[in-house]
Formats: structure tokens, C-alpha cells, sequence
């Protein structure tokens, strides 16, 4: 039996790049509330984008070191699924937010050269320990800014107990997918910069290309 990959395409900003993911076969869609990312998106906008989302397909809100209030704003104006935290916060930080607004969380682990297998494991004990809403870690390369860097980190670093509940991201693209999702096994990747014309303006042919990738992998790898 196959494993069905889960797809998220992040740094949405335009309808057109929601119904092109959508229609691909994504299985969840992102906004980027960090006001320094080029896909950058306020509340308002976000909620007309989750406004033409069907059923079924999760709306992720990727956030960096925010407040309470601020993100008990967007909620307000966007229904989001799920919190991405993505910057410096803590587990405390991520399991007050996350039960002052009753959502689940990921959280982003940014993976550098000396980071170390255990280092991850204990990463995602202290998040778990912290939050009944933790859902799981997000794999992401360590870089000066936050997210959408387009560089690789070395997969191998991934513990293997750990890559069946984790999401997979940083530097995919339509030509590695098939080899770090044969090769990794994570439960979903996150997709932004790999799939982009410009920055924060998707290509529709990317995004169905990186799915048929990752589905190819999914019908040629064991489970």
C-alpha cells in the first residue's frame, strides 16, 4: 500500500493561484501574515481568498513571532484551519496563542549544518509537551529571513521515527520532489518559492507539475 502525501502550496496572494491549487489537488492552501515577506497578505485579503476555497481544503496561516491580538485579528476576518508558527517563538509562546484562539499549530524547525537528529526529537517533545493543539513539526532551511528561502538542507538529518508525522519543506521544487518524498517519507510538503513566477505570484503549470511529482513518488514508493 502507497502513501498519500499531503500537499500544502504556501504565499498565496491572487484567486487565480488558489483555484490553480485547488485544482491540482492540493490539500491545503497558505497565507503569509509577515509583513517583510514579497507574500505578504493582510486579513482582509485573506479571507476574500479563503472565501473561494470548497471543502476540505485546509487554510494555513504562517505566522512570525506574533501577538495574541494580532493573530485573534486575522481569525477575525480569515477562518484559517491551522497556525504556522514560523520565527523565534516558544513552545509556551505557540500554546498560549494556539488555545487563546482555538486553532492547532505547526511549528517551523530551521535546520542548519550543525543540527543534529536528536536535536529534532527533542524539539518536537518540548512543542508536544506544550500543547495538546501541537500537530507537528515543519521542516525548513535555516536562513537570514524567515521562510521562502528556496535553499535545500541536508534530508538525511530527519530521524526516521519522526519524517511520518512532519512536513517537509525548504527548497523543493518540481525537479526534487519525487526524490525527497521517496527519500524522506514525511507526512505532507509545503511548496511556495518552487512553484512561483515571480515572488508571490504562483505558476499554475509549476504547482500541477510539483503534485504529479509528489504523486509520482507516492505510486512508486512502499509505504
Amino acid at each position: 500500500m502507497t502513501q498519500r502525501t499531503r500537499i500544502k502550496i504556501c504565499g498565496l496572494t491572487r484567486e487565480q493561484d488558489v483555484a490553480a491549487a485547488v485544482h491540482s489537488g492540493a490539500d491545503a492552501i497558505g497565507f503569509v501574515f509577515y509583513p517583510k515577506s514579497p507574500r505578504y497578505v493582510t486579513a482582509l485579503r485573506a479571507g476574500e481568498l479563503v472565501a473561494t476555497v470548497p471543502p476540505y481544503v485546509s487554510a494555513v496561516g504562517l505566522f512570525v513571532n506574533p501577538t495574541v491580538e494580532e493573530v485573534r485579528d486575522v481569525l477575525a476576518q480569515a477562518p484559517l484551519t491551522l497556525l504556522q508558527f514560523h520565527g523565534d517563538e516558544t513552545p509556551e509562546q505557540c500554546a498560549l496563542i494556539a488555545d487563546a484562539v482555538k486553532r492547532p499549530f505547526t511549528r517551523a524547525a530551521r535546520i542548519g549544518s550543525s543540527t543534529q537528529p536528536a536535536d529534532l526529537l527533542e524539539y518536537e517533545l518540548q512543542y508536544r509537551s506544550a500543547s495538546p493543539l501541537f500537530c507537528g513539526l515543519l521542516f525548513d532551511t535555516l536562513v537570514d529571513q524567515y521562510g521562502g528561502s528556496g535553499k535545500v538542507f541536508d534530508w538525511s538529518v530527519i530521524p526516521k521515527e519522526l519524517a511520518p508525522r512532519a512536513v517537509l519543506s525548504g527548497g523543493l521544487s518540481v525537479h526534487n520532489a519525487t526524490e525527497a518524498v521517496a527519500g524522506v517519507r514525511p507526512y505532507a510538503v509545503d511548496i511556495s518559492s518552487g512553484v512561483e513566477a515571480a515572488k508571490g505570484i504562483k505558476d499554475a503549470a509549476k504547482i500541477a507539475a510539483f503534485i504529479a511529482a509528489v504523486r509520482l513518488a507516492d505510486a512508486t514508493t512502499q509505504a
